[in-house]
């Protein structure tokens, strides 16, 4: 994969500039700016930062295919998720399937 291409793929896909990436992500425009300029592969503490900036984890990055971001409603809803029993899993589940209407 090369990363510097799957940037200006999600830069695009949300329509962000590098000067809002720089905003989100808290590392300098300037910083930004030269790895696209010059082509660098950013180092895995910038990665980090701009992958917090567009709200995913560094594995979610390097993910092939069909990406979910975690957003806080999402995150919440794992992090519920994970502390429940078998028959409250299942009881989540019928409900959830309900309300689709499956």
């Amino acid at each position: 994969m090369d990363v510097n291409e799957r940037l200006r793929q999600m830069l695009d896909e949300r329509g962000l500039t590098t000067y809002k990436m720089s905003e989100l992500s808290g590392l300098s425009h300037t910083t930004l700016a030269n790895v696209f300029k010059r082509n660098t592969v950013p180092s895995i503490s910038t990665l980090q930062a701009i992958c917090n900036g567009f709200g995913i984890t560094l594995s979610q990055f390097f993910a092939e295919g069909e990406m979910v971001e975690m957003t806080p409603e999402l995150k919440e809803l794992f992090e519920g998720w994970v502390n429940l029993n078998t028959e409250q899993k299942a009881a989540v589940m019928q409900m959830i399937k309900a309300m689709n209407g499956k």
